[in-house]
């Protein structure tokens, strides 16, 4: 039985150095390595290691794809009517609101003024001029102070059929306001009928101190009617001009008999930027920007006494049908041109010596209006000059 169960071991020993010979010479030998049997394998691994089967690649699990990222829809834009800034139709489609807006100077410096899309300024009383300042694409955050209405401001707010916010007026306006105030002319938006829309300020005196606000007004056009649809663009617009094409310097004053505006345009940022009578940088009081238009616009009419009503107050009355002699800067550079109002609510256009309709710079624009009388409303242009041409860069040595 020892003799059997040595040979057993013996023979064992035997067989497994017959193995080891076996695969030693395999492995030594030429030609590609063939790959041992599952079993060969198993009996390969290490004691107390278990050994994981391989997986045909087909079976492996392929690797989670990155999520894709959902492209941002580019929006649609379309040109604001008062402006032509690329806004989105919603906001071009907004109903004009027209604010009309004191020029005294304890109403200095006036709050919204930055914000509008066109600002008009002419004579109200006395030679003191007052604001009319037309809110489209941008709203404004406080307005005012708000002051009474004339009928040649209702004419121009009538061009967008607008909201017209004012508190009283001549007896010619407020007349105009009960027959075409609801929608015929504009939206009749007076203060002592929508009282809740305002408020006054503590810290000025009346009646330089009653103020409204954009949101206000939105609520209020609701409230009269006034909805919002889409809007053709009267004016011409076009992009800035390349800093190389716009002159260095230049200002523009217009005198009133109890105020003087100054326009100094800037060459970087091709704008206008505007000073009053004791404001040497007409700052809006609401948003604290600097009052600085894309284009200015004066133009005379002829206007007189108003002697309806109350005379002792000098309010005058103008010829807004019709046409007159207009001054177009924009891009730093002065035409002088012409300006045509057809009918009470037809637009104003402005148009070149040729009778070509003028282009301007898209953004704000003020409108000075002035009296054909030119000793007391006076008007001073002073050109910038051309900047230097470009010094041509150095060409290439050739080698």
């Amino acid at each position: 039985m020892r003799r059997n169960a040595t040979i057993g071991v013996v023979g064992g020993v035997a067989v497994s150095a017959l193995v080891v010979a076996l695969v030693a010479a395999n492995l030594g030998g030429p030609g590609p390595t063939a790959s041992p049997p599952p079993i060969a394998q198993a009996s390969q691994t290490s004691p107390g290691v278990t050994a994981t089967p391989s997986v045909p690649p087909s079976l492996e699990p392929s690797p989670t794809p990155s999520p894709t990222a959902t492209p941002i829809p580019t929006p649609f834009l379309v040109p604001a009517p008062l402006t032509g800034r690329l806004v989105t139709p919603d906001v071009a489609a907004r109903h004009p609101i027209a604010v009309m807006i004191d020029d005294l100077r304890p109403a200095r410096p006036q709050s919204g003024l930055s914000s509008a899309s066109v600002v008009w300024q002419a004579p109200a009383e006395g030679g003191i001029p007052r604001y009319m300042a037309i809110f489209q694409d941008v709203l404004p955050g406080n307005v005012g102070p708000v002051r009474s209405s004339r009928l040649y401001y209702i004419a121009w707010a009538s061009e967008w059929r607008a909201m017209y916010i004012h508190a009283g007026g001549s007896p010619q306006a407020l007349s105009t306001l009960r027959t075409k105030g609801s929608g015929q002319y504009v939206y009749n938006g007076d203060e002592f009928r929508y009282a809740g829309t305002f408020y006054r300020l503590k810290t000025r005196v009346a009646p330089h101190n009653l103020y409204t606000t954009g949101k206000n007004l939105r609520t209020l056009g609701t409230k009269m009617g006034a909805k919002d649809q889409a809007y053709a663009t009267v004016w011409q617009f076009a992009p800035d001009a390349p800093l190389e094409q716009r002159p260095i310097g230049g200002t523009i004053t217009v005198g009133y008999p109890y105020n003087t505006i100054k326009y100094t345009y800037d060459r970087t940022t091709n704008t206008y930027l505007r000073s009053v009578t004791g404001e040497s940088k007409e700052i809006d009081a609401g948003t604290g920007a600097r009052i600085a238009p894309k284009n200015v616009i004066v133009m005379r009419m002829r206007f007189g006494p108003l002697t309806s009503g109350n005379p002792a107050k000098h309010r005058l009355e103008a010829t807004i049908v019709g046409s007159g002699p207009a001054w177009i800067s924009t891009n730093g550079r002065t035409i002088k041109g012409t300006w045509k109002k057809t009918g009470f609510t037809r637009p104003t256009k402005f148009y070149d010596a040729n009778g070509n309709e003028v282009t301007l710079t898209i953004g704000q624009t003020f409108v000075q209006v002035i009296t054909t009388d030119t000793a007391s409303y006076t008007l001073s242009i002073k050109p910038g000059s051309n900047p230097p041409p470009a010094t041509p860069a150095p060409s290439a040595s050739a080698n």
